[in-house]
């Protein structure tokens, strides 16, 4: 429908993720297209994102809520220290981490299974859109409103490097 903010495969292609403005994911089985539903945020789900084991997933709501959820038992928690909506989430290929941008301009690093937010990664000036990490899961990438891309060491959180020269705004 028209209130699908959000969409993420899962790493096995199996099953599709898909976060809602009606405050639900749904997951959605390639095969038998059978639908299970997962409900606990209180705003509309603006990010989804598996783990790279599949076993995870994260979502990110516009009131900056976010919640890991056990594909396996349902179960969930929320993860707390964030304030601003969510624009994007990413697992780290280890599964140790999870990266999230936001509309307040910061970049942040929550350590798991824990749950503690580890470091803010600041330097864009506009929101910021999109993030990612490396394969190898020590650099991550964002990218924003200001039309930069950003390259983060993930140990440190030092900007490594700024590509700049978007002549629209990465949206």
């Amino acid at each position: 429908g028209d209130n699908s903010v959000s969409v993420a495969f899962s790493p096995d292609g199996r099953q599709v993720a898909v976060g809602s403005q009606d405050r639900s994911i749904y997951l959605f089985d390639v095969d038998t297209r059978a639908v299970r539903v997962l409900r606990g945020h209180d705003d509309q789900v603006m990010a989804v994102a598996y783990s790279a084991d599949g076993q995870l997933l994260a979502s990110g709501a516009w009131n900056g809520a976010i919640r890991v959820w056990d594909l396996r038992t349902g179960e969930h928690r929320l993860l707390r220290g964030h304030v601003d909506a969510v624009r994007s989430l990413a697992f780290s290929p280890d599964g140790r981490r999870l990266v999230l941008c936001s509309q307040d301009r910061t970049v942040k690093l929550w350590r798991l299974p824990a749950g503690t937010a580890e470091v803010s990664l600041t330097g864009h000036e506009g929101r910021v859109w999109s993030v990612a990490f490396s394969p190898s899961g020590r650099i991550l990438a964002s990218a924003g409103a200001d039309r930069t891309v950003r390259l983060w060491d993930v140990e440190t959180g030092r900007e490594l490097r700024a590509f700049a020269g978007h002549t629209d705004m990465l949206a």
